[in-house]
């Protein structure tokens, strides 16, 4: 780098440095701080020297913003979390798919109303321009539409893509999972959305989680109630996605940004916001079917409201009456969703392991959505759709702090068996035994170590949770004899050589049965 080039880039690097120190003497954002920080960091990387002039700059080791690694005992959770809501997707006939992470920008472009500043565009790499997919629901109706299907049950559980300012703690992410559950085709009304609503109450459950609640709306009876109130068409959506924040927000502040943000008058905001806070069962639907100014001149209020009065019949029949509720607040703010639309949330308050709350918020959401993918189809053949996705990374962030704040230790492996020796010059024959388990499908390690000191193997075996240990002796297999220990209770039992791995088995099915 020449003296020129290297007086601009610390001319640069000062600037930097004030546009962070005044940010912090600010009391910026902790987001924006970060990334002047990171541009600054950047700066002085080119540069080859820390600020100090000291000598060559060292590499700042973190994973971007807004994500995470994940060491054994996280995968573990996560693993154990995916194997249930797999097994009930399972349950429900649904069979599997996957899509490329990035997409045409075309076929992602004008899907998800005033979230689409998030989707992440990529840099031309051939030819094509693309974006990294930003749910599992548009690639899917592509997918649909591309291949000519037009009946499908599928689940599909891959990372996702969102340029959104994280929030860590909360399970909330750039990159992530999504776990989705999708039914397609054309089918009578509420059938397959209230089976997906039950999908939704048993992965909860199987997750014991806590105490949770689905609540469901119909866009239907939304823009029913916005034409109602006297909402012009043209802001139908951007109304619906104000509504979406009351979850999180209270009525004066949705109220504020509808008026003074979107050009409602106070009049049309103070009618929907006498509807949009109500909730209730089927009671409340019976209600509002009376009510003269929601339904009596708008069809798609009366629709709405019918629809959902089926759709409670049928939570009913399934033993979700408790779980469920009508929640006229509920607008879920994409735009490709045309009937009814869920979400579920944790009704109990989980602490993180520093006593904060975790406030994971919405775990699962989903709806109808008709006409997606006659979007990507030629003819413009639509195949109606209904799913629900689950928010993993906020299950895992309810599971961590939980394990956290108990001090429960995870397992991060399943190995059955140690084969353990007593004394030294025996690594042969732990290694004829580990075959021999091995072969058997049991899961076995030993040391690799050729002379470990037996009090080192059988503490491993407590540290790893290990049950069971096969203790090799030279007295022993001169007699064909192998120790077999439980590891927890320290006792030990002599089997003969030759059925070291029955006897294995045996344990672990007695362990097994009596847990």
């Amino acid at each position: 780098m020449c003296d020129e080039d290297r007086l601009k880039l610390k001319a640069q690097i000062n600037q930097q440095s004030d546009i962070v120190r005044k940010l912090k003497a600010a009391k910026g954002s902790k987001d924006k701080i970060t990334e002047e920080v990171s541009h600054l960091l950047n700066l002085k990387a080119q540069l080859g020297t820390v600020e100090d002039g000291s000598g060559p700059h060292k590499l700042i080791l973190k994973t971007p913003k807004g994500t995470r690694d994940y060491g054994p005992s996280q995968m573990a959770i996560r693993a154990d979390v995916f194997n249930k809501i797999i097994s009930v997707f399972k349950r429900h006939g649904a069979e599997t798919i996957d899509t490329p992470i990035f997409e045409l920008k075309e076929v992602l472009t004008g899907k998800y109303g005033e979230d689409s500043k998030l989707i992440y565009d990529l840099a031309d790499q051939g030819g094509e321009i693309l974006s990294l997919r930003y749910d599992l629901t548009v690639p899917f109706a592509r997918y649909l539409a591309m291949n000519k299907i037009s009946n499908i049950k599928r689940y599909h559980m891959a990372k996702v893509y969102r340029r959104d300012n994280p929030a860590m703690m909360r399970g909330r992410y750039r990159e992530f999972y999504q776990c989705d559950f999708d039914i397609a085709g054309q089918y009578d009304p509420m059938i397959p959305d209230v089976e997906c609503v039950r999908v939704v109450s048993e992965i909860l459950t199987s997750l014991q989680l806590g105490d949770f609640l689905i609540k469901v709306n119909h866009r239907q009876l939304l823009d029913g109630l916005f034409e109602a109130c006297g909402v012009p068409p043209d802001k139908f959506r951007t109304i619906c996605s104000s509504v979406d924040k009351l979850d999180k927000s209270p009525w004066e502040e949705v109220h504020n940004e509808m008026v003074n943000e979107k050009g409602l008058s106070p009049a049309v905001a103070d009618c929907i916001g006498k509807y949009v806070r109500l909730s209730g069962k089927t009671e409340l639907v019976e209600q509002l079917l009376q009510d003269e100014m929601l339904v009596g001149q708008c069809k798609s209020a009366r629709d709405g409201l019918e629809a959902l009065r089926l759709f409670l019949k049928y939570c009913t029949l399934y033993g979700l009456q408790d779980q469920v509720s009508f929640d006229l607040s509920l607008a879920r703010g994409l735009d490709y969703y045309t009937g009814v639309i869920y979400e579920a949330v944790l009704l109990s308050d989980t602490k993180t392991e520093h006593g904060e709350s975790s406030g994971v918020g919405s775990i699962a959401g989903g709806g109808r959505y008709d006409n997606l993918v006659g979007m990507f189809d030629p003819k413009h053949k639509n195949v109606p759709c209904v799913g629900v996705s689950i928010g993993v990374e906020r299950v895992f962030s309810v599971l961590e702090a939980r394990l956290a704040s108990n001090k429960t230790k995870v397992r991060t492996t399943e190995v059955e068996v140690f084969v353990a020796s007593a004394q030294k010059n025996l690594l042969e024959d732990r290694m004829k035994l580990c075959k021999e388990l091995w072969d058997s499908n049991i899961k076995a390690e030993h040391s690799y170590k050729r002379n470990p000191k037996l009090l080192a193997q059988l503490q491993y075996c407590e540290e790893m949770g290990i049950p069971l240990a096969a203790i090799l002796g030279e007295s022993e297999l001169a007699r064909g004899i192998v120790k077999l220990r439980h590891v927890v209770t320290r006792h030990e039992i002599e089997v003969q050589r030759e059925n070291v791995a029955q006897a294995v088995r045996d344990l672990l099915t007695k362990a097994s049965g009596n847990s």
